[in-house]
């Protein structure tokens, strides 16, 4: 019987944050939640369909890492996709107006809950199938290679964020990227949100191998374990993870172990899983640990946390209404966006 996984301690960040930087995790992080409870709210009000993942609880880990990109970088996602999306910068607007079908969304409307793309925003896209992003993460990362490689471009030094569940990493689409991103040095994080559970399998009964970073040592990459319910341990290895990357010296596997705080989706009656292995995780909330963080550090104050998540509110209300009053794709565009256009 595989023993269960303790979470790590949580990591002291490398450098300091300023009470601006502070705000802006945080912001985010609340954006993601607030996003997130929304769409549950129009589900369960039937307004919005389709199969929808919800991301509530793993938001230090979308925050962590994507918030330690550049603009110019990329990121791959999964079904479980709309904070990926939000935290990319990808207009809270144009992801709800997708959820709902509409023309603004940020795929036209085609896509829905589990495709979500921008090219604005190297979105490269969210993906139904589990490990169906990451060969075209690898991808991305390839083309920032060779073009800073074989064509010269001093520019093309892009690295690639691939998100995937615990569940992916069983997957051969998961080795076989592995082995040719450590061969090839790509510019890559492989970024696995271990939360225990892949639909309805729990992580341990499902692999040889639970602790996934150690699979990093078959492939000559470093492999780390990092709290993912903690923002700021998340940050400091993705940002180490990101110079390496940029820097020439290749991939890293990181594994973050989080939970999510709903079912598989919205339809999941989420009857698998324990109440006490549910409140264990509750109680490290991501977005609860950073407020106290930032109020013991006297980077802010409750006043301006509070602000900060009505303003938030406001505008999850105001995407909300963009999206009903949006536009339906025309059927006479039924063809449109199949292939590229001039």
């Amino acid at each position: 019987m595989v023993q269960e996984r303790t979470l790590p301690p949580s990591q002291a960040p490398t450098v300091p944050i300023s009470p601006e930087q502070g705000l802006m995790l945080y912001e985010d992080m609340i954006l993601g939640r607030s996003f997130e409870d929304k769409c549950a709210e129009m589900y369960y009000r039937g307004k919005m369909f389709g199969f929808v993942h919800l991301y509530n609880g793993q938001e230090a880990v979308s925050t962590g890492v994507i918030k330690s990109l550049r603009a110019d970088d990329y990121v791959c996602s999964t079904y479980r996709d709309h904070v990926h999306a939000l935290s990319a910068g990808v207009p809270a607007n144009n992801v709800m107006a997708e959820l709902f079908g509409k023309e603004t969304g940020c795929s036209r409307g085609r896509g829905g809950s589990m495709h979500l793309f921008s090219s604005e925003h190297n979105l490269l896209g969210g993906f139904a199938f589990i490990g169906e992003g990451i060969p075209v993460a690898l991808g991305a990362a390839f083309q920032s290679r060779y073009r800073k490689d074989a064509l010269g471009d001093p520019t093309a030094d892009q690295v690639t964020a691939c998100f995937f569940g615990d569940g992916t990493s069983n997957n051969g689409q998961f080795f076989e990227c592995l082995n040719m991103a450590a061969l090839w040095k790509l510019p890559i994080l492989f970024v696995v949100e271990n939360n225990k559970w892949a639909i309805g399998m729990a992580h341990e009964r499902a692999t040889s191998q639970p602790e996934i970073y150690k699979k990093a040592s078959v492939f000559g990459m470093p492999g780390v374990e990092v709290d993912g319910m903690d923002v700021m341990a998340v940050r400091a290895v993705a940002q180490e993870a990101v110079a390496r990357a940029r820097a020439g010296a290749g991939p890293t596997l990181i594994e973050c172990l989080t939970y999510r705080f709903r079912g598989h989706s919205l339809a999941d009656p989420d009857e698998l899983r324990s109440k006490a292995e549910k409140e264990a995780w509750l109680a490290r909330d991501p977005i609860k640990r950073f407020e106290a963080y930032l109020l013991k550090h006297n980077l802010t104050d409750e006043a301006t946390l509070k602000a900060m998540r009505d303003r938030i509110q406001t505008s999850i209300d105001d995407a909300l209404t963009f999206a009903e009053d949006s536009p339906e794709p025309s059927p006479d565009d039924l063809r449109k966006y199949i292939f590229a256009e001039d």
